[in-house]
């Protein structure tokens, strides 16, 4: 908990981007074991296709590293502050995306099979987060959302349907569905 409290008091000191351009070379995220227990239920529970696999903010590799563990391997990690803490226990490259380019469409010719965001969405401004989300709706037709609270509110209009959430260990965890992803586009790509 006391590393929560600093990374909180960190935002607040520097603002998000700040703290990531500053420290998110050598960032761990402290909730790591409760992250890769959530996700093991995620899988357990939910039907998901993992054959390709977006880590949203992947930040050092938390959601990757579990993934691996459970059999996914083609999994592209995202984030513009975190990528050499994420080489360095993956052995893999981060893509430099931003939240903004991403919701400016960035990724607009991708498919995933599976989008996860692990405690880093709400983090998204306010105003982004609806271009985000219909973005993310157009390339994955399934996103996992991990986080301790229940922030953000994803809305229907932005393209997602929550199909359902639990919460173990403190971690919620909620699968959406998309309401935009064309299957059949996808294949043809």
């Amino acid at each position: 908990m006391a590393a929560t409290e600093a990374i909180r008091r960190q935002y607040e000191r520097h603002g998000v981007r700040g703290f990531y351009e500053r420290d998110g070379a050598s960032y761990r995220n402290p909730h790591e074991e409760g992250v890769r227990s959530a996700l093991e239920l995620c899988v357990s529970r939910w039907t998901l296709g993992l054959q390709r696999t977006l880590d949203l903010a992947c930040g050092s590799g938390e959601v990757t590293l579990a993934l691996l563990d459970l059999g996914c391997d083609e999994i592209e990690g995202i984030d513009p502050f975190t990528g050499d803490a994420y080489f360095r226990r993956t052995g893999r490259k981060a893509r430099p995306l931003s939240f903004e380019e991403i919701a400016e469409g960035a990724l607009a010719e991708e498919h995933y099979s599976l989008v996860i965001c692990s405690y880093a969405l709400h983090l998204c401004e306010i105003s982004r987060l609806p271009g985000l989300l219909v973005q993310l709706g157009l390339i994955a037709p399934d996103l996992i959302v991990v986080t301790p609270h229940k922030k953000p509110e994803i809305r229907r209009e932005w393209g997602w349907r929550l199909e359902d959430e639990f919460v173990a260990a403190r971690v919620r965890s909620r699968l959406y569905r998309s309401l935009l992803f064309d299957a059949e586009r996808a294949v043809e790509k």
